[in-house]
């Protein structure tokens, strides 16, 4: 086994990122061969969107608040990798780096806490700031109210009483240990998920070839194919995190298939499905059959 030396690891510091860029030393350090012999280093990089929590994302600046300061760690060379949520990553990736591995998919799904989708009063209000959220909530319950809702998962959690639902994303509220607070998970059907959600995303230089042949080897093939699909979708629409649209791909024998949805300004939705064996031509094909119904989004 070679020696790597030490591999700095760039992340926000907020409970959740924490337990991901851990996840991502674990994973590193379980590579055979390399054992104790690898060093790990974490460097704590504070974002926008961790400093203006009273701020709704959109608000922000949308796709990349939470990343672009972890990114810019490695392109100063202050740290080797960056661990994100991949559903926090832009759809094109940023000049100098490379999404060199995912290593592992939690649970895709949006969850309800407080409680049931069919045991919301009628006239209810649930908290989330996601445009796609509330379109495909609406689109089964177009009785239901909203509100915005900021903040980490802990302290959204701990609010959750002054609505009758909120909705988090299933895998942040499991690796945080919470997930007894869950009262339903939505199904794909009901509630496609944002995209790449679930995922982890590891980016590095695109020149630093020695670490990626270590994050070669805790890359999941299958769910980088999938969450390339998902981004493919997103870069052809050309939304952020603030467009109404939605993605979720699963391999399927041979092939990938992809369900995504966007909700119409009047708040309809469109669905797609389709299957196909390139991550690029699936998500553009994905993209043009559902562009015409978004409205302009400027």
């Amino acid at each position: 086994a070679t020696d790597m030396g030490t591999i700095r690891i760039a992340t926000r510091g907020s409970k959740l990122a924490r337990w991901q860029a851990d996840r991502v030393a674990d994973l590193l350090r379980a590579i055979d061969g390399h054992g104790n012999e690898l060093a790990i280093e974490f460097v704590f990089v504070n974002t926008v969107g961790d400093q203006r929590r009273d701020v709704p994302i959109h608000e922000l600046g949308g796709t990349g608040v939470f990343v672009k300061e972890v990114q810019q760690a490695v392109l100063d060379g202050r740290a080797d990798i960056a661990v994100h949520s991949a559903k926090d990553l832009p759809s094109t990736t940023v000049d100098g780096l490379l999404l060199a591995c995912v290593p592992e998919r939690a649970d895709v799904r949006d969850a309800l806490i407080g409680a049931r989708l069919r045991d919301i009063p009628k006239g209810g209000i649930v908290a989330t700031g996601s445009v796609r959220r509330r379109a495909q909530l609406r689109a089964v319950r177009p009785d239901l109210a909203f509100s915005e809702l900021r903040g980490n998962i802990d302290s959204r959690l701990d609010n959750a009483h002054r609505f009758d639902a909120i909705v988090l994303a299933c895998a942040g509220i499991d690796r945080i240990g919470r997930s007894v607070d869950i009262a339903e998970r939505l199904e794909v059907d009901v509630m496609v998920p944002q995209i790449a959600q679930g995922a982890l995303a590891v980016e590095c230089r695109a020149e630093d070839v020695e670490i990626q042949t270590v994050l070669a080897a805790i890359n999941h093939v299958e769910y980088h194919q999938c969450v390339t699909t998902e981004r493919a979708f997103l870069a052809a629409i050309g939304g952020g995190c603030e467009a109404p649209v939605g993605a979720y791909a699963r391999r399927h024998e041979t092939s990938i298939e992809l369900v995504s949805v966007v909700a119409a300004p009047d708040g309809t939705l469109h669905r797609d499905l389709r299957d196909g064996v390139d991550p690029a031509i699936i998500g553009a094909a994905a993209a043009a059959a559902l562009l015409p119904f978004l409205g302009d989004l400027s």
